[in-house]
């Protein structure tokens, strides 16, 4: 019975909230990731489990974006990229498409209103094949972009509709056009310039990709980018993910570059 009461509720959630202050204490005392990129895996199964339809597994994911985005603000995290969703989902079955798609409309309309991305300075960018959403998604996502393209404090990139083996293959092609048209030099190709004609031109590579689900793979993210990337994989589905979760993921990683001397 006292494990239900309200009592030991209260002093639980009271133990926690110090277990984590004490954690972001530990974090910040070492130096902080600017950039963490998380594959937001599990929704489905997460429903499944619980049994309801995969959709509610996406709303209730959806929730856990806000909450990661607090806590980047709170332990000062400069740059977050999320995978939203890959040129492969594309592939599911119709409802699940237009479920997803009209989620993203939805969330990239409200995130235009949201006092804490213009509070917080947040640019916001939708990095992707952004011509293969659909044309509200787009619209949203160009809204959104245009608002915030000036702010400089944070930045939160939304992978939609997004593969890292396509990203390469048009920055190739890009390079080769500039080539062609006497805009680059062949001999002046080099890491730094690659990187200025992918999707994330202007932001610093990866410290952390995280991935939820207990899956150990890297589904086709960022894979130029992850080249010196820390990778840490949770069991956690990512509607189930929480603040220790996250906190665990970032002092993980401390302690390996610590222990490496990097």
């Amino acid at each position: 019975m006292i494990y239900n009461s309200d009592i030991y509720n209260y002093f639980s959630k009271k133990i926690n909230e110090f277990k984590d202050l004490k954690l972001i204490e530990q974090i910040k005392q070492e130096p902080i990731p600017q950039h963490v990129a998380v594959i937001m895996d599990g929704n489905r199964r997460f429903a499944t489990e619980f049994g309801l339809k995969p959709t509610a597994g996406y709303l209730l994911g959806r929730d856990k974006i806000e909450e990661l985005l607090e806590w980047c603000f709170e332990l000062g995290i400069k740059n977050l990229t999320v995978y939203a969703f890959s040129t492969e989902n594309f592939k599911r079955n119709n409802e699940e498409v237009k479920t997803l798609m009209n989620l993203c409309k939805n969330e990239l309309d409200k995130a235009s209103k949201d006092s804490r991305i213009h509070k917080n300075q947040v640019r916001v960018r939708i990095i992707g094949q952004i011509e293969k959403l659909p044309q509200d998604v787009r619209e949203n996502a160009k809204k959104i972009m245009e608002q915030t393209k000036k702010y400089n404090k944070h930045s939160f990139n939304i992978a939609l509709a997004y593969g890292g083996r396509q990203e390469i293959i048009q920055a190739i092609q890009k390079i080769a056009e500039d080539v062609k048209n006497n805009k680059l030099k062949i001999e002046d190709i080099k890491e730094s310039i690659v990187s200025k004609y992918l999707y994330t031109n202007g932001l610093p590579d990866p410290d952390l990709i995280l991935r939820t689900s207990g899956e150990e793979r890297i589904s086709n993210f960022l894979l130029w980018q992850l080249a010196y990337s820390e990778l840490y994989f949770s069991d956690v589905y990512w509607p189930a993910f929480q603040k220790r979760d996250f906190l665990k993921a970032i002092r993980n990683i401390q302690q390996r570059k610590r222990r490496y001397g990097k």
